[in-house]
């Protein structure tokens, strides 16, 4: 199994202009971050999580060669705003609708941005074509099942995502864009090799986890080696990582993990 984190920032990934609140220090590559999404390899099968609206150039720059399956974990612009994109993915399908499952919220902000993608096959070569399903409460994919889970974000409930591949049972956790984990989501997350949580900023957030809360969570859910994404500006890389404890690391641009 492999994750690469394509992106791991927000809209204030990084600085546009001089921010008083903001020691970042914009000379390490780890601080300029692109937003947030995944892509993983689980037994050959290929998923893309989310399509942040730098979607493309995140492809090019990792090589995504690739996407067999596309999940959205909600609808907001940051995760959904690259998924026209997807339309190379359809050519290289020989013009077949991609999988695409989601939320009822999701798949409803999926048809306003793109009516023109929700047919069986794309208008035309070089178009989109979305095949929407609503995300079940497990995923059975040729290289493993991925389970899910409702997690509270706001006004809305996004998509937590438990991978697990088929032939040697190792098991990935993701919790992005999320206040809290509950019961339900750490019980399912149970046994996980790696774990990926939600983890903004310093400050607290009516929506996301602070870093501390997220690394709180990380040590509660003790899986071997847990992750932080989804970091605002005000987070520096090397300061910040220097205060996690040992199992706990900062996602960044291009980080890929295999196990």
């Amino acid at each position: 199994m492999e994750i690469i984190f394509l992106g791991t920032g927000t809209s204030q990934g990084v600085p546009m202009i001089a921010q008083p609140d903001s020691d970042c220090d914009l000379d390490n590559p780890k601080n300029w971050r692109t937003r947030t999404s995944i892509h993983v390899e689980m037994g050959g099968h290929h998923i893309q999580v989310d399509a942040a609206p730098e979607f493309r150039m995140q492809c090019l720059r990792n090589g995504i060669e690739q996407i067999d399956t596309f999940i959205l974990t909600h609808g907001h612009a940051d995760h959904i705003l690259g998924m026209d994109d997807l339309r190379r993915f359809c050519d290289l399908k020989g013009g077949v609708a991609l999988p695409v499952y989601s939320s009822e919220e999701g798949i409803e902000r999926i048809k306003s941005v793109y009516p023109y993608a929700m047919l069986g096959q794309p208008m035309a070569k070089g178009y989109p074509a979305f095949a929407t399903e609503l995300m079940p409460q497990c995923l059975e994919l040729p290289g493993g099942s991925i389970e899910s889970v409702y997690l509270p974000h706001g006004a809305i409930e996004v998509l937590g995502l438990v991978f697990t591949e088929k032939d040697t049972g190792k098991k990935l956790t993701y919790y992005t864009d999320c206040k809290e984990v509950g019961e339900e989501a750490r019980l399912i997350a149970e046994g996980s090799d790696i774990v990926v949580l939600d983890g903004l900023r310093p400050q607290p957030h009516p929506s996301h986890m602070t870093i501390e809360e997220a690394t709180t969570t990380a040590l509660e859910m003790a899986a071997p080696l847990s992750f932080l994404t989804h970091m605002t500006y005000m987070v520096d890389h090397e300061t910040a990582e220097e205060k996690l404890p040992e199992n706990v690391h900062l996602a960044y641009d291009g980080l890929r993990v295999s196990w």
